[in-house]
């Protein structure tokens, strides 16, 4: 076996796992549940019938009457390929919406306005209560074990952390007093469910945020509580505070597996089973943490929403074909307030309605010519050619990636990098014809007789009209990309979008000088919102790479840049500009292509200029419905 730590059982009490991945609340569990892992948080609980919602005043409570089949639903879904069924049990304290008023370690009045009460020692017994029959019910209902979520700045983790709990009586201040209301609710859950029943608890190992709880208070939490438990899962971050919500939900901004070196820590001070989770991207990464004694469980978020089945094809030494999650923080609702959740990779996630889980084979084979070999163009032509069709894929280079070439060189990229070599991988693995180094022409395609074209094309950078802008020492974005070595010290890039960001990242990384003058009154303004956060946070770190809002480029010149900011002229000296002012469609070459055949589609960038997710959705979505 290739990962064999990763599939190596381990009992827990009664109760044997055969294998250490675990599939986090995050998204649907219904694919992960018959994709591998070895146990399935089948979502989460508010553990109280009021004020403990993060989401509705009004959500049911999941164990009364009328939500009960739906409960054991939860169960029999998570159960049904042979994985354990946790369920998460939480309550959001003073971030509870509510009708009235929240509860928390202090009274204060939220931005929304809501009061949140500081608990008294009868509010405490009642929500330690309220967890514990929680817990006895999941147990009754058929769960294997119970997740107590006191991470991210939820109820337990509010009076855990100096950050939140700003109390003068006996349960705040010192550690033993912040640790006494936790404490108390884990008391009663393992008194309600009795010895043989297992309680995992996840937390932050670190807030992330300044005055926040010490890594060292979190580890003598676990040691104190360490006999009433059963697993400790180490997370890190906050939610609700965006600033810490970042670390939770790692974006591209963070490296791989951050949270590792905290969960050894825990692991060399405890005997009870530790799992770890944030940014476990591949096999390799969760075989190593297995195998080097950092963990015994590795918990897996956003790898099981872009991969479902990532444990089975890592099982069956089939991890060449696992689609890597991208950290584009877009299945996560806080990054685009609900208006765009989706997957960059995964078209199936939130809608299963419209994405089977195995493609039907085309009823009329077709042959369909793939013009443009980006992510668009290569999806289109997989799903194309897995449906039987016969598929011809045309890219002008010598490569196929399109614009994700340019991930191979950039640090904060290798997500991305990593996905244009699955996708490659997949169209070099499936019977797509591929031609490379030939331009596509409506006369080359004729002579193919297809019955079909799909253009995905891409689109091109835009040179602005800018005085000195045709200067040898003038480079566009792209062009910097495997000759950076080429630029000069100082360095002024012209236009603030993400790839004008990051790129300053990692330019001022290579010992660089960057300014970025952005037009607008906001840097990345084509990001996310925690896209936008982490790299805010990122580029306040790097002392060599400033930026400058509403500055508009009026020259350039031999030796720096003209721009005008609040009415002021100004000048910034570089040796080396560079343009990073977005891509335009070449309507003009899109154009041609059609009239040939009447199965004409345009997607990806070639239709208009956006994301990875778009791409990947209409590549699918038109040679699916072909």
């Amino acid at each position: 076996m290739k990962f064999p730590n990763l599939f190596k059982p381990l009992k827990i009490k009664n109760t044997v796992f055969t294998n250490r991945i675990i599939a986090t609340p995050a998204g649907a569990y219904n694919d992960k549940a018959i994709g591998g892992a070895g146990v399935i948080i089948a979502g989460s609980a508010n553990v109280s019938r009021k004020r403990a919602s993060y989401s509705h005043p009004d959500d049911p409570y999941i164990f009364d009457k009328y939500e009960r089949e739906k409960t054991k639903e939860r169960v029999i879904v998570a159960k049904q390929a042979g994985a354990k069924a946790s369920l998460e049990l939480i309550h959001a304290g003073q971030y509870a919406r509510v009708d009235d008023y929240a509860l928390g370690p202090i009274s204060f009045t939220r931005n929304d306005g809501t009061k949140v009460k500081a608990m008294d020692e009868q509010d405490m017994m009642e929500v330690a209560n309220d967890w514990a029959e929680t817990a006895k019910n999941a147990k009754e209902f058929g769960f294997d074990l119970v997740m107590l979520h006191f991470g991210h700045g939820w109820l337990p983790a509010e009076f855990l952390s100096p950050l939140f709990n700003k109390r003068e009586d006996h349960y705040g201040g010192s550690l033993e007093n912040r640790m006494r209301f936790p404490k108390m609710i884990i008391d009663r859950v393992r008194e309600a469910v009795g010895p043989d029943f297992i309680i995992d608890m996840r937390i932050s190992a670190s807030e992330c945020v300044e005055g926040s709880i010490q890594f060292e208070d979190v580890l003598q939490f676990i040691k104190e509580i360490e006999d009433k438990i059963d697993m400790v899962h180490i997370s890190a971050g906050l939610d609700i505070d965006h600033e810490g919500n970042v670390h939770a939900v790692p974006t591209i901004f963070k490296e791989h597996m951050p949270n590792v070196d905290w969960a050894a820590e825990v692991k060399r001070n405890v005997k009870i089973p530790v799992t770890v989770v944030g940014a476990i991207m591949s096999p390799v990464e969760a075989e190593s943490i297995i195998a080097e004694g950092k963990a015994d469980f590795v918990a897996l978020g956003r790898p099981l929403i872009a991969d479902p089945f990532w444990p089975q094809k890592a099982k069956e030494g089939r991890d060449e074909d696992i689609v890597p999650c991208l950290r584009c923080q877009y299945c996560y609702h806080i990054s685009t307030d609900r208006k765009n959740v989706g997957c960059s990779v995964n078209p199936r996630y939130r809608r299963q309605h419209l994405v089977p889980l195995e493609l039907d084979t085309a009823k009329k084979k077709k042959k369909v010519v793939v013009i443009g070999g980006g992510p668009a163009g290569m999806k289109s032509a997989i799903v194309a050619a897995e449906r039987g069709h016969q598929v011809v894929l045309i890219e002008k280079s010598s490569e196929l990636g399109g614009a994700l070439i340019y991930a191979k060189y950039e640090e904060l990229k290798v997500d991305l990098y990593n996905y244009m070599k699955y996708l490659i991988t997949q169209v070099n693995k499936s019977t797509v014809s591929v031609q490379l180094n030939t331009e596509a022409t409506p006369e080359l395609i004729k002579k193919l007789h297809p019955d079909a074209i799909i253009i995905a094309v891409g689109a091109n950078p835009f040179t602005p009209p800018i005085k000195g802008v045709n200067q040898p020492h003038v480079l566009q974005a792209l062009e910097v990309y495997g000759q950076m070595e080429k630029l000069g010290q100082e360095v002024v890039i012209v236009g603030g979008g993400s790839t004008g960001c990051e790129l300053g990242i990692e330019l001022a990384r290579n010992g660089r000088r960057v300014t970025i003058l952005e037009g607008s009154g906001q840097y990345a303004a084509n990001g996310n919102l925690l896209y936008r956060i982490g790299l805010r946070q990122t580029m306040e770190k790097e002392k060599c790479l400033h930026w400058e809002l509403n500055a508009f480029c009026q020259e350039i010149k031999t030796d720096g840049v003209v721009y005008i900011q609040n009415g002021e002229e100004k000048f910034i000296t570089a040796q080396s500009i560079i343009l990073s002012t977005g891509m335009r469609v070449n309507s003009k070459l899109v154009e041609s292509f059609y009239g040939i055949v009447p199965d004409t589609f345009v997607i990806g960038d070639a239709y208009k200029v956006r994301n990875v997710m778009d791409a990947t959705r209409e590549g699918y979505f038109i040679a699916k419905n072909l």
